[in-house]
């Protein structure tokens, strides 16, 4: 068996029983597929659970409640060794999708399809997932309901499809060397930009980017930003706003990291803390903030092709004084 089928068998079976589960049986499903002191993080409201009841109660049973006959519909299945601490992990990165026939988080239900992007990453240690961080983009959630939190997004929000070439989904294990090219690919564009941002510069020439990035590079960032195609797009759309809107940027480092085959993926709590000076989202200045942030990469040839990312802008936003589901919830859903 290779290396990591075993993880792999793991995580899926999971998904599969936690798709087939019932509000009454989520506990169960928990309980058979997790182990011991099982740790859970996940964005704000929900953040980070401790016990497999909490997950439940908080996270799973609502979710479920709301959207009807929910499906994991997933773009990128990939496992590998974890860089920053050696343990086996799993990486799924999709869509769910049901009907929104319920509430949820103060949303007033549309009784049609809906999306709800994610990326689940899980660690697999003794035959159990230990450790699950599951990032998604409620604020596409909210805007496909018909509910705007945000000013106008400089890119363009929409349900975005997996890898071009529909290569993500590594069921079998991809040859090791591939993962391992992948992955200095990426941290070499990581070690790029992280020299510029030592450099006290706030901009970023396009040539510094083009060293890693195909110039046909697609960024699919998150509700409030959107996606962004070509360099010269993503820098006027996403990372010049980014870079000259936000001071005192500090990398606090990751919790998870590897790559498989043409995919790279991390994720970190927190990854970044800044301070906006105003403008970034089209929002005020405010006061300093941590970012969890993941990211995950494809891979062509020596240049990375596409980038999908999820950033918790409603924590970030919630360290600055706008809670956006109380906000939301009082205007369009009061007698909640």
């Amino acid at each position: 068996m290779s290396k990591y089928q075993n993880a792999k068998k793991i995580v899926r079976n999971y998904f599969d029983a936690m798709e087939n589960a019932t509000t009454e049986t989520v506990v169960s499903v928990l309980k058979e597929h997790t182990g011991k002191d099982y740790n859970w993080k996940g964005v704000y409201p929900f953040r980070e659970q401790t016990s497999i009841e909490s997950v439940a109660e908080k996270f799973w049973i609502p979710l479920k409640n709301s959207l009807t006959r929910m499906q994991r519909r997933q773009d990128i299945f990939i496992g590998g060794t974890n860089e920053i601490s050696g343990e086996e992990w799993v990486m799924s990165m999709g869509h769910f999708m049901g009907l929104f026939d319920k509430e949820w988080l103060g949303i007033r239900p549309t009784g049609k399809m809906i999306s709800l992007r994610y990326a689940e990453f899980s660690c697999v240690e003794e035959g159990k997932i230990t450790k699950t961080g599951i990032f998604i983009d409620i604020i596409g959630f909210m805007q496909q309901a018909g509910v705007n939190p945000m000013p106008p997004s400089t890119g363009q929000y929409f349900i975005y499809p997996g890898p071009r070439n529909h290569n993500g989904l590594l069921f079998e294990d991809a040859p090791k060397q591939d993962g391992i090219d992948t992955l200095a690919l990426v941290n070499k564009m990581v070690n790029d930009l992280t020299e510029l941002n030592e450099s006290g510069a706030m901009g970023c020439p396009p040539e510094v980017l083009a060293k890693s990035w195909s110039e046909d590079m697609i960024w699919y960032g998150p509700a409030g930003i959107g996606a962004s195609y070509t360099i010269p797009r993503y820098q006027t759309q996403h990372q010049l706003p980014f870079r000259n809107n936000l001071t005192d940027k500090k990398f606090n480092g990751h919790v998870c990291r590897f790559a498989e085959g043409d995919f790279a993926c991390f994720f970190g709590w927190p990854n970044l803390s800044n301070t906006p000076l105003g403008g970034f989202l089209g929002m005020p200045g405010g006061t300093n903030a941590d970012m969890q942030v993941v990211d995950v990469y494809c891979r062509n040839g020596d240049k990375l092709t596409e980038n999908w990312v999820l950033i918790d802008l409603p924590y970030w936003l919630k360290q600055q004084g706008l809670d956006i589901f109380e906000r939301t919830q009082q205007i369009m859903n009061p007698n909640l």
